[in-house]
């Protein structure tokens, strides 16, 4: 492979007068354009030709990781495959072509298509009613705020401007709450990792909007007090909102309604494998018990991302009801056949059966200074895509794993074999690893440095040599 082609910035690669297109004959006239919307001067764009570009843009794609060409456990985003199936249904002429602003009895398809969609994930999640409007998790999440605030205020209960936020909450709970306008109250966790009761009684009040809850929680433990926490909230006259983050491991084995949660938000792109990551799209569809649907907000224009919910309805309906059953469990034994292969190396700060992720405090052996960051670092080497790290903040080095259901038991015995090596690594030989990755076309990058002082634009003069 030409290192220099791979590697290159596409400005580099660029010769003065080369082309790599070439534009028809103009049939519509010339037009001038107002000269507040004119250049003073040419765009400094690169200049090569066809198979260059092509070439420059495929080595690069090349070294894009994801689920499609390498085992990525990265944790509390389930990072699920997306089957080819999903993708040739959303890619069908008969949806794809469709506009928002067709006459609606030229989409009743679609029409049909989204009324299905709401009736499995209601019966999946045991709720009453689902709005497919929020286009994102945490559009979800602030939709469901605005669906529990709107309540209270419906019955001039006013005062009720707190949300309880547990301390192993996902970042954007108490995120959506603020923006929401609501003031965020922290419940803490008890050693076991799971909500303090004793806690929780003490702030419970007539100023509690909601409390929020994510089941299994970021530790990727069950929280078993639901149905006292659940009677304690709303004997209070809060509601209770489930974060829908991690409910993989939940399917076909509980559901979110009948535990006592009012509102719930999902991620689709998360439990029900459409596309992750990369910005977008997503889709948070937000489900509600009977009594709550009136409150429903509009938060898009139109109907949410159509595309992301068809891959979902898709997913649903390749693996049916029975199958559907299956993946909580499947998860759930992946998750801790890694945490029981590891332990010995790796730090385990809680012990215990855990759902569909778990969290490791760095390796077991401090004294080789081999940090989390550092084990991320060389597994990449090793061809694996690292976990989360340094969350949840409950540990000084975090390492979240999260398997999904689909990976077989070949692929996740790589995966072991390649954490137990650089642990050993890190007891022998610990440079190897402070200074990985070794194999990737580029090194460690100071992280701090591109966020405070960002480059934006190419500055340096294109080649005339050619």
């Amino acid at each position: 492979m030409n290192n220099k082609l791979y590697s290159n910035l596409i400005f580099e690669l660029s010769h003065t007068g080369r082309r790599g297109y070439s534009l028809p004959k103009n049939h519509f006239g010339h037009y001038e354009l107002p000269k507040e919307q004119c250049r003073t001067k040419d765009a400094v764009l690169p200049e090569c030709d066809e198979l260059t570009v092509v070439r420059h843009y495929t080595n690069h794609s090349e070294n894009n990781f994801g689920v499609d060409n390498g085992f990525y456990p990265l944790g509390s985003c389930t990072m699920k495959y997306n089957p080819c199936i999903n993708e040739e249904i959303a890619n069908h002429p008969a949806f794809c072509n469709l506009h928002p602003l067709q006459p609606q009895d030229t989409v009743e398809g679609a029409y049909e298509v989204y009324e299905n969609l709401q009736h499995a994930l209601s019966e999946i999640t045991g709720m009453n009613s689902f709005t497919l409007n929020p286009c994102a998790g945490a559009h979800g999440e602030l939709t469901g705020l605005m669906i529990i605030r709107s309540y209270h205020q419906s019955r001039n209960d006013d005062k009720r401007t707190k949300v309880i936020v547990p301390d192993s909450a996902h970042g954007t709970n108490p995120a959506s709450a603020a923006v929401c306008g609501l003031d965020v109250v922290e419940v803490k966790s008890t050693p076991e990792g799971i909500i303090d009761m004793d806690d929780l009684r003490e702030l419970l009040d007539d100023t509690v909007a909601a409390m929020m809850m994510t089941n299994p929680n970021t530790l990727g433990l069950f929280e078993k007090d639901i149905p006292q926490i659940a009677e304690l909230v709303h004997a209070c006259g809060a509601l209770l909102y489930y974060d829908g983050a991690n409910l993989n491991p939940m399917l076909g084995e509980c559901r979110p309604g009948d535990m006592g949660f009012d509102v719930t938000h999902l991620n689709l792109h998360k439990t029900f494998s459409t596309p992750h990551g990369g910005g977008g799209p997503g889709s948070g569809p937000v489900g509600v018990r009977k009594g709550l649907e009136r409150f429903f907000p509009i938060v898009n224009p139109y109907h949410g991302n159509f595309s992301v919910e068809l891959r979902a309805y898709a997913y649903i309906l390749t693996l049916g009801k029975e199958n559907l059953k299956k993946v909580g469990s499947l998860a759930t034994l992946n998750a801790n056949y890694i945490k029981e292969s590891l332990k010995d190396v790796f730090e385990l700060p809680i012990e215990g059966l855990c759902k569909h992720e778990f969290v490791f405090n760095g390796l077991k052996d401090k004294s080789t200074g081999v940090t989390t960051m550092d084990v991320a670092k060389r597994l990449l080497d090793y061809g694996y895509h690292a976990p989360t790290i340094y969350f949840p903040l409950l540990f000084h080095e975090s390492m979240m794993i999260e398997p999904t259901e689909n990976e077989s038991k070949n692929t996740i015995d790589g995966f072991i074999e390649a954490l137990r090596k650089i642990a050993q690594e890190a007891s022998e030989m610990p440079e190897i690893v402070k200074k990985a990755p070794h194999t990737t076309p580029i090194s460690r990058v100071d992280d701090v440095l591109a966020a405070k002082h960002p480059i934006l634009t190419y500055k340096q003069l294109i080649n005339d040599k050619d």
